[in-house]
C-alpha cells in the first residue's frame, strides 16, 4: 500500500501516532488526517493538570507532524461508505481512501437534562479554557465523578483553596485502583478538605443554568462551580449504517482490524469486552493499526498496561491491567518514611501482565 491513500479519522494522539507510524514503516502515499477540533492536534492529559493551572501551558500542547507530509482536513467526519471507500466530512466533501484508520476518540459524557444550560465538562482545550477562569473566581465547587478526571479537577480546586465536594456512587478511584489505594486517596482528600459524598444512585444536575446537584436522598447541594466528570462516550455516531460500532465503541481484534482499522478511545478489544481509554493504549493500538493497514506484522501488542496521574500532589503510577485488586506487595517510598500519601511519595501498584 506504499503509494496508496491512507485516511486517518481523528487528530488526537491515536490519529497522530497512526500517521507517524505509517511513515516510519515506509508508506510513501498520501495521508489525510480528518479532525474537527479548531485547535488542531494536541495532548489531552495536561488539560486537567497544567492547563487548569496556567494559560502558559496552552502553547505547549500541540503535536507536530509537519514533516510527515500529511493533508489536514479540519472538519468533522459525518459519514462513511465502506462499499465506496469514502468518508464524508461536515464540509460535504467525500474523501476516498485505500485504507481507513478510525481514531475518532470520545467525547465527554454529559448528564444534564435536555435543554438544561451551563453544564461544564473537561475534554477539549476549549473546555479547559472555559473552566480555568471559573476556577479563578469560584468560592465553592462540586465535582460529579470520583474517577481519574474528577479527582484531578478536585485537585485543581484544592490548589486554589476552593472548598470542593466530590459526588459519586463509588469511593474515589475505587473501580480502577481497588479498595486499598482508594482508601489512601480518600483519607488524603478528606485531610485536605475535600468532602466525599458517596450516593446510592447517580446524582442529577439542578438549576438552569446548572447551580448544583440533587442527591438520591432528596438533598440538594449548590456551589459556584459544578463540573461533570462522568466518563466519556465513543465518537461513533458518524458511523451510523456501517455496522462497525456498538454501544461500547468499535470492537477490534489484536491486529486492530474491524473491516477497516481502529485505535484509541473509540475502540475496544473484543477479548476485553470494554474500552480502556488510556493514553498508552491509544499509542499502542495506533501503531498496530498502521502496521495492519500496510499489511505488515505489528511491532508490538495492542495494549500497554501503564497509567499515571497526579492526585492532590501525589503521583500515582499503575503498571499492569486495571482494576488493581488487593493491597500491593510492595510500596516504593523515599528512604525517610513519610505519612501515607504524603507529597513526593509514589504509590506504585505493580501487577502481573
Amino acid at each position: 500500500m506504499s503509494e496508496r491513500h491512507a485516511v486517518v479519522v481523528g487528530a488526537s494522539i491515536a490519529g497522530v501516532t497512526a500517521a507517524r507510524e505509517l511513515r516510519a514503516l515506509g508508506h510513501r502515499g498520501a495521508i489525510t488526517m480528518i479532525g474537527a477540533d479548531p485547535h488542531g492536534s494536541y495532548a489531552r492529559p495536561p488539560l486537567s493538570k497544567a492547563v487548569l493551572k496556567s494559560s502558559v501551558a496552552d502553547a505547549t500542547l500541540g503535536y507536530r507532524f509537519d514533516v510527515l507530509d500529511v493533508i489536514s482536513a479540519r472538519s468533522a467526519a459525518v459519514a462513511a461508505d465502506l462499499d465506496r471507500r469514502t468518508v464524508v466530512t461536515a464540509d460535504g466533501d467525500p474523501i476516498s481512501y485505500d485504507a481507513l484508520i478510525i481514531a475518532s476518540g470520545a467525547e465527554a459524557r454529559r448528564i444534564a437534562a435536555p435543554g438544561q444550560r451551563g453544564e461544564l465538562v473537561l475534554r477539549t482545550l476549549d473546555d479547559a479554557r472555559t473552566l480555568r477562569p471559573r476556577l479563578d473566581t469560584a468560592t465553592s465547587a462540586i465535582v460529579v465523578g470520583a474517577g481519574f478526571l474528577g479527582m484531578e479537577v478536585a485537585s485543581a480546586c484544592v490548589a486554589r483553596g476552593i472548598p470542593v465536594t466530590v459526588v459519586d456512587v463509588d469511593p474515589p478511584l475505587h473501580t480502577v485502583l481497588g479498595s486499598y489505594l482508594s482508601g489512601l486517596i480518600s483519607a488524603r482528600a478528606e485531610k485536605q478538605g475535600v468532602r466525599i459524598v458517596q450516593t446510592t444512585e447517580f446524582a442529577t444536575l439542578v438549576g438552569d443554568p446548572v447551580s448544583g446537584v440533587a442527591l438520591p436522598s432528596g438533598e440538594e447541594l449548590t456551589a459556584d462551580l459544578v463540573v461533570t466528570c462522568a466518563g466519556d462516550v465513543p465518537n461513533t455516531s458518524w458511523l451510523a449504517g456501517t455496522a462497525l460500532a456498538d454501544h461500547n465503541g468499535i470492537p477490534i481484534d489484536d491486529a486492530c482490524t474491524t473491516n477497516v482499522y481502529a485505535a484509541g478511545d473509540v475502540a475496544y478489544l473484543r477479548a476485553a469486552k470494554k474500552r480502556a481509554p488510556f493514553w498508552s493504549n491509544a499509542v499502542a493500538q495506533a501503531k498496530v493499526a498502521a502496521a495492519s493497514a500496510l499489511g505488515l506484522p505489528p511491532t508490538g501488542a495492542p495494549t500497554d498496561d501503564y497509567f499515571w496521574t497526579e492526585i492532590l500532589g501525589v503521583p500515582i503510577k499503575v503498571i499492569g491491567p486495571l482494576p488493581v485488586l488487593g493491597a500491593p506487595t510492595e510500596i516504593q517510598a523515599p528512604s525517610k518514611p513519610d505519612p501515607p500519601c504524603s507529597p513526593g511519595v509514589t504509590m506504585q501498584a505493580v501487577q502481573p501482565s
